[in-house]
């Protein structure tokens, strides 16, 4: 078959949500939202059958026509999901793809005065919706959240945040040990602030925003560390507060620590009988990881099973950051399989 003609056996529907809590959002971006919701083959001949649901998000930048990229010689994660149902080897589940896109370049599905009301929007917008267009079973224990870099972030922090929601989670290569993942870019970030910018991000915005997106090597480090500071670590009056000094790179602790506190590794005890209570734990990473999200993943994996938690589905494997799509079956199926009745 031709890796253009895709023919699902499920059903994709896009529709387009009108947010309430994104309108008048900090950054001024949109609070009408695509959604995409894929029901399984047999969805619509089974009228009375109620299904698990899965959510999915993204990392860094995503937006969601992106999930129709195709590398080439595989199959993009839609096209993934669509015949890991098709082929009976998950029990079926509604699988609903979620943005959270924001023009700093995500949100971290977190609520911030810096970007706006994520974690709400989702959790209170998004799956109200869904459990009232869909036959979805609307308990906890059987519905997940899934994602890869920041959305493998969001995956561990929102059934933190919203035990009551939700009762599994899927973390690929997810934001977590902070001081390995995030930290080391500070000093890279300052000098280029140094040499590029007369040290000031707003200049590095006026740049970045006049020309091709990433077209310079720089350009994914200092947007990577301010759209964190915009969702860790922002005043209620929307000031942003840098961890780190941009003239040195020195840290600033108190700042420092107002990130540390959205870490995972450190949430994790604060968070202890809500993560004992999810049915469904599954965490992976590439050992080859750039930003050691690898490590990251391991410390998660420690901090679980430091509150009691050891019924986790656990794996390193051979592999970078990106390119990892293949791996976003297996969360799929394995929480299917803890999410069905």
């Amino acid at each position: 078959m031709q890796p253009w003609s895709f023919e699902p056996r499920g059903r994709f529907d896009e529709v387009e949500l009108d947010s309430t809590v994104l309108r008048g959002n900090p950054l001024g971006d949109p609070h009408r939202r695509p959604l995409w919701v894929y029901v399984p083959p047999g969805y619509d001949d089974e009228a009375d059958r109620r299904y698990p649901s899965i959510y999915v998000i993204q990392g860094l930048t995503g937006q969601p026509d992106m999930w129709r990229n195709r590398a080439a010689f595989r199959r993009n994660f839609p096209e993934l999901t669509d015949e890991l149902f098709a082929a009976g080897q998950a029990p079926p589940a509604i699988v609903v793809w979620v943005d959270c896109w924001t023009s700093l370049g995500g949100s971290q599905f977190l609520d911030s005065p810096g970007t706006g009301r994520y974690h709400t929007y989702l959790c209170d917008e998004i799956v109200p919706w869904l459990d009232a267009h869909y036959r979805t079973l609307a308990g906890r224990e059987h519905r997940g959240i899934t994602g890869k870099s920041s959305g493998g972030y969001g995956a561990m922090v929102t059934p933190m945040l919203r035990p009551d929601l939700w009762g599994g989670l899927a973390t690929h290569a997810g934001d977590a040990l902070f001081e390995c993942c995030y930290l080391p870019e500070f000093r890279t970030c300052a000098r280029t602030l140094r040499d590029k910018y007369e040290g000031s991000y707003d200049r590095f915005w006026e740049d970045f925003r006049s020309r091709p997106a990433f077209s310079k090597d720089s350009d994914g480090e200092l947007l990577n560390e301010w759209c964190m500071a915009a969702c860790y670590s922002t005043d209620e009056d929307g000031t942003v507060r840098l961890p780190f000094d941009p003239a040195t790179g020195q840290l600033v602790p108190e700042v420092w620590e107002r990130w540390l506190a959205w870490d995972p590794v450190r949430m994790a005890t604060r968070h202890a009988d809500a993560l004992r209570s999810l049915k469904a734990i599954y965490i992976d990473a590439g050992t080859r990881d750039e930003y050691f999200l690898d490590l990251g993943a391991e410390a998660f994996r420690r901090a679980l099973a430091g509150i009691g938690v050891t019924d986790v589905f656990f794996e390193l494997f051979d592999a970078t950051h990106g390119a990892i799509e293949y791996r976003y079956p297996l969360a799929l199926k394995y929480l299917a399989e803890r999410l069905s009745p």
